[in-house]
């Protein structure tokens, strides 16, 4: 790069500005002018072309008059001596014309006067055609009149035009660049006192002010904002020490009081300061943990937490970490933490250590596993009957006249089968994406759950029977009424008993109940089987989503999102309640509250936690006691009523 060049970027502000100013100036007047004088120029064009024009049509007219006043004159010469001599004095008077010429109505020239001085311009020549009455009164061509011009006359009014603007536009043009001049020269000047203040600020002179009496406008303005800022840090500089301790002070305790676990440490990895719940996190003491290095803490395993996330922070380069600070997962004990880990600098931004902020991810992970096991689920749950469905149709396209009808229908009964589990799987999929959206309004109906419960039943029998099951139904007498979406009800309902079917043994009984609970308050649904009964531990998931509970017979099928279907369709959407009871090896008990709404109110409070009702063993006496004497029928011999109960028991 040359001198020259240097010299340019050197220049001052305000050399710029006048430069820019200037050259934004004078830009916009050679544009105005340009466009000013053009138009201009076309307009007195137009006016001399139309002037022109009129005065060959007037000549044309005298030459018409002159014509039939020398009508009666047989000598052609004689007739047209009078016409060219007002011609030639036209000429001679007039510097704009050039040249008058006459030729007859058979095109012969009669008469043609030029100046020898002037030529006449192509745009200004004329022509005028010239008509006389005969004694008849028609109009006849006597001949044509042609006028040339020298544009003598719009030369010197263009030049003059022309001439004048250009002065005007210099004029002009130099006082935009004085006012340009006067502008930059006192915006710079008070740009400079700015700059001069800003810096005595910087170096530390706080209350630092300027005369703002010659000063107006923003600019006024904004020298008034600068002394306010001024003496606001001087009033701030003259705080004294024990506020900004307390303020300090402050700092700590919102620190120690964030909810995730903060740790400061220094360049040397030591543990500086930290707050209460990184010493909860990392289940360690204050006095183990301050001062300590940050890379030897420890698990109750003996494994090094932070070591290896805190290697790779260090090898990272400063600017990388400052536009996205690093992360890294570890795991202590039963805790999953993502750290977060961001650099420390001082004032003068020099490197100070770092600051460790710990998240407890434990339960997204959990959920993230669910997740992952559900998809997995899905695939396998989809890939089988897609595999049989394949297997079968390929059977029957390729061999089906090879078997006889009882085995075609056979084996459509299996596809039939197969399409019913995926749509089924579907379902609770769709369902499942359904009633978690967060808009969604059920639309309610007054109704009565018994209905519902016997046509889920009946539903539900084929599913029994193929494992011999059997169901008994135990309903109150008089069931209230309440408002509930039908559709969702039987869903859950058929949900609850399907499970029961799936971890019953093979002849075993399912029973659903169908009373008031305790409070009064609810309609309470219940469904028992004699199934292998699920732990304690447990007990607090089946209704999450995605759990699926691994044991002995973990290979039985399913996505974990049915209960948890139930609990949604239950507790979301119609303010109920679930509940479950169990014990390993005797079975379980799954079921539903729903509150008592009287026709026309609404649903207000959800209904409180009550124990499962009635009592198990009142209605296990009514059952033994039916069986045993086998009851009053009323319907048919698996039908009974026992004081005023409605009681349904399928035998095998």
């Amino acid at each position: 790069m040359s001198i020259k060049s240097l010299k340019i970027f050197n220049m001052s502000t305000r050399s710029k500005l006048l430069i820019l100013g200037m050259l934004l100036s004078s830009v916009l007047i050679v544009v105005t002018a340009y466009f000013a004088i053009n138009n201009t120029q076309k307009k007195i064009f137009d006016s001399y072309y139309n002037f022109g024009q009129m005065m060959t049509k007037t000549m044309a007219k005298q030459t018409v008059d002159e014509l039939q006043l020398a009508e009666t004159n047989t000598d052609q010469t004689e007739k047209y001596k009078k016409i060219k001599n007002n011609a030639e004095t036209l000429v001679q008077n007039n510097d704009d014309i050039a040249f008058v010429s006459f030729t007859d109505a058979t095109g012969i020239p009669v008469y043609s006067i030029e100046k020898e001085k002037f030529k006449p311009l192509d745009d200004f020549s004329f022509s005028a055609p010239v008509f006389i009455e005969n004694e008849a009164g028609d109009k006849i061509l006597a001949g044509s009149l042609q006028v040339g011009f020298t544009g003598q006359t719009f030369r010197n009014v263009l030049t003059t035009s022309k001439n004048s603007m250009i002065f005007i536009f210099i004029i002009a043009w130099m006082l935009s660049c004085l006012a340009v001049i006067v502008n930059t020269i006192l915006l710079t000047r008070q740009i400079t006192l700015l700059t001069d203040g800003v810096n005595k600020i910087s170096t530390g002179e706080f209350g630092y002010t300027f005369n703002t009496n010659d000063l107006w406008g923003d600019i006024k303005e904004l020298f008034e904002q600068f002394n306010d800022m001024s003496s606001r840090l001087r009033r701030y500089e003259e705080q004294n020490i024990e506020k900004l301790t307390s303020e300090r002070n402050k700092l700590e305790t919102v620190l120690i009081s964030i909810a995730n676990g903060v740790i400061v440490c220094n360049n040397y990895d030591r543990v500086i300061l930290y707050n209460n719940a990184a010493l909860k996190t990392l289940n360690v003491s204050e006095r183990a943990f301050k001062n300590s290095k940050i890379q030897e803490y420890c698990d109750s395993n003996g494994e090094l937490c932070f070591q290896e996330g805190i290697s790779k922070f260090k090898d990272l380069p400063l600017e990388e970490i400052e536009n996205e600070p690093p992360e890294f997962q570890t795991v202590i004990d039963d805790k999953t933490l993502k750290a977060t880990i961001s650099p420390m600098f001082n004032i003068n931004q020099q490197y100070q250590g770092y600051i460790i902020v710990l998240h407890d991810i434990t339960k997204e992970s959990q959920i993230d596993l669910m997740k992952n096991n559900f998809i997995s689920n899905v695939s396998h749950e989809l890939r089988t009957p897609v595999t049989v469905l394949r297997s079968y149709i390929d059977t029957l396209y390729n061999h089906g006249d090879e078997f006889d009808t009882n085995t075609q229908k056979e084996f459509i009964g299996v596809i039939n089968q197969e399409i019913i589990r995926m749509q089924n799987l579907v379902n609770n999929i769709l369902d499942f994406s359904r009633l978690e959206a967060p808009n969604i309004d059920l639309q309610k109906e007054y109704t009565s759950i018994v209905s519902i419960i016997n046509t889920t039943v009946d539903s539900m029998k084929v599913l029994a029977d193929e494992r011999d099951i059997s169901f008994s139904v135990i309903i109150e007498p008089e069931l209230p009424k309440t408002y509930m979406n039908p559709d969702n009800i039987e869903r859950a309902l058929k949900n609850i008993i399907s499970n029961a079917i799936k971890y019953s043994k093979d002849n075993g009984k399912i029973k659903i109940r169908a009373e008031v609970d305790k409070t009064g308050k609810n309609i309470e649904v219940s469904v028992e089987d004699n199934g292998i009964g699920i732990a304690p531990e447990h007990l607090d998931h089946v209704f999450d989503r995605f759990y699926r509970i691994e044991n002995e017979i973990h290979t039985i099928k399913g996505t974990g999102l049915g209960l948890h279907l139930v609990k949604i369709a239950i507790e979301k959407h119609h303010n109920g309640k679930v509940f479950v009871t169990s014990k390993p090896g005797e079975g379980s008990t799954f079921g539903f509250r729903l509150p008592i709404i009287a026709e026309g109110e609404l649903e207000e409070e959800k209904i409180e936690e009550v124990s499962p009702s009635p009592d198990s063993k009142t209605i296990q006496q009514i059952e033994e006691e039916l069986l045993e004497n086998n009851g009053s029928s009323e319907n048919n011999e698996n039908s009974f009523t026992y004081d005023d109960w409605e009681i349904s028991i399928e035998k095998e």
